[in-house]
């Protein structure tokens, strides 16, 4: 096993759940479109948003270009809504694994591409969100994953080297940015494929194990940046 000193984590899709494809229909129905072309739209100016450089309305505007579609402004107040309460379902054997890290002494970091609002909202919402030794907000920062800059800034934040730390992200591309800067890494699918490659690893502290259930690439929603 690596001498791993911290566990920096993905929020979305990783410390709280997927969408359900009910919010995904109805993010589709706001827009006219299928239910099956919102994750590549979601995503075509998703990390400029995260990043600051585009405002929400500007965001969802594009959005509705892009979809061929327009959007009047109580519509935008209900894409609003929904885009932060999709989000806020925190994945409670995740919460329980951080703390356990954090009884086992070790750091924990959390690793978000999360615009403005979000950060406010999950701020708000989630009391948990204070016991990581560490927080890296894209909106805060203006760095989004996967570029190198945000995972170097997150490991001097936590003051370990990248061979010290473990990253955990449901995205393939931010697990491949994570491991070319030297950290180890993870890709999350659910609390039990996770458990199972800590296992692999000898990792010394596990999530609990959950029962058979939906993963992250069985959700018919927007994909988590």
């Amino acid at each position: 096993m690596p001498n791993i000193a911290a566990v920096i984590l993905d929020y979305g899709a990783v410390l709280c759940h997927m969408p359900t494809p009910a919010e995904g229909q109805r993010m589709a129905d706001l827009f006219g479109i299928h239910v099956d072309a919102v994750p590549e739209l979601w995503m075509r100016n998703r990390l400029a948003f995260d990043r600051g450089d585009l405002t929400a309305e500007a965001y969802w505007k594009l959005f509705a270009e892009d979809a061929g579609s327009k959007i009047d402004a109580r519509s935008l107040e209900e894409v609003y809504r929904l885009d932060l309460e999709m989000w806020a379902r925190d994945n409670e054997a995740m919460i329980e694994w951080v703390r356990a890290l954090r009884a086992g002494e070790y750091k924990v970091g959390l690793l978000s591409n999360m615009h403005a609002d979000m950060v406010t909202y999950v701020r708000k919402k989630f009391a948990w969100v204070n016991e990581f030794d560490f927080q890296t907000f894209s909106a805060d920062v203006r760095m989004v994953k996967p570029d190198a800059a945000i995972y170097e800034y997150t490991l001097r934040g936590l003051g370990v080297r990248p061979e010290e730390s473990l990253f955990i992200d449901d995205r393939e591309g931010n697990i491949d940015a994570a491991r070319a800067v030297g950290m180890n890494a993870i890709q999350f699918a659910s609390v039990d494929q996770l458990r199972e490659e800590l296992i692999a690893m000898d990792f010394p502290i596990l999530p609990r194990q959950i029962a058979a259930g939906p993963t992250a690439s069985d959700q018919t929603a927007p994909a988590c940046s």
